[in-house]
């Protein structure tokens, strides 16, 4: 019996896992962790990238854990092995079946793999950590919802932005700009018909127009 409990919390933790990864995803990749993760959204140099880094914190975790479940806390160890599953089953399909990093090519052309395939190549469809689409590794939506999605915000950044309301505020600076230009105008005048008044041939007072 204690043989399938420790085998449903392997499953159980493969599931949480792809649950876990997409919101870290979204959050942190896409997020405050993007330094690392930028590099995975360039084109890349070596076999290596920065954002291998968040795979070596993981996987200090699951040794972390499979340590202290054999030193007799249990169910460490097997939270910790569905962990590692997790982490091999993201090296099969993100690292090696989309992004090429095995030594051979293999493209799929039906079904879950493809849909998988696809979505994640959507995602990287955007440069930036922004309007990104399919966070998950080993789910993704449907890959028209997602098409429509980018649509949706390539319209929404190629529109022109809307030009700023006048509230309340502006309008009164706005009418006591106009007020000060009025008196600038007004000072001015009286200014140039007091000149005037100085000039031989015009009498004081006389009005100038």
């Amino acid at each position: 019996m204690l043989v399938v409990w420790n085998i449903l919390i392997v499953l159980l933790t493969v599931a949480g896992m792809e649950l876990f990864a997409t919101l870290a995803h979204k959050y942190i990749m896409h997020g405050w962790g993007w330094g690392w993760h930028r590099s995975h959204h360039r084109p890349r140099t070596g076999w290596f990238e920065l954002n291998d880094l968040y795979a070596v914190v993981f996987a200090l975790f699951a040794i972390g854990l499979i340590a202290l479940g054999t030193a007799g806390v249990w169910p460490l160890q097997w939270i910790g092995a569905g962990m590692t599953a997790y982490g091999a089953i993201y090296f099969i399909v993100h690292d090696g079946l989309v992004h090429k990093r095995w030594p051979f090519r293999y493209i799929p052309r039906r079904g879950y793999l493809k849909r998988l395939y696809k979505a994640h190549r959507l995602h990287h469809a955007v440069k930036s950590r922004e309007d990104c689409v399919s966070f998950g590794f080993l789910y993704s939506p449907p890959v028209e919802k997602l098409e429509a999605t980018l649509k949706a915000a390539s319209r929404r950044l190629s529109r022109p932005l809307p030009k700023p309301r006048r509230t309340r505020r502006r309008c009164r600076h706005a009418r006591a700009e106009r007020q000060c230009a009025a008196l600038d105008q007004q000072r001015q005048f009286l200014l140039f018909a007091s000149a005037l008044s100085f000039v031989p041939g015009v009498r004081s007072g006389a009005p100038y127009l």
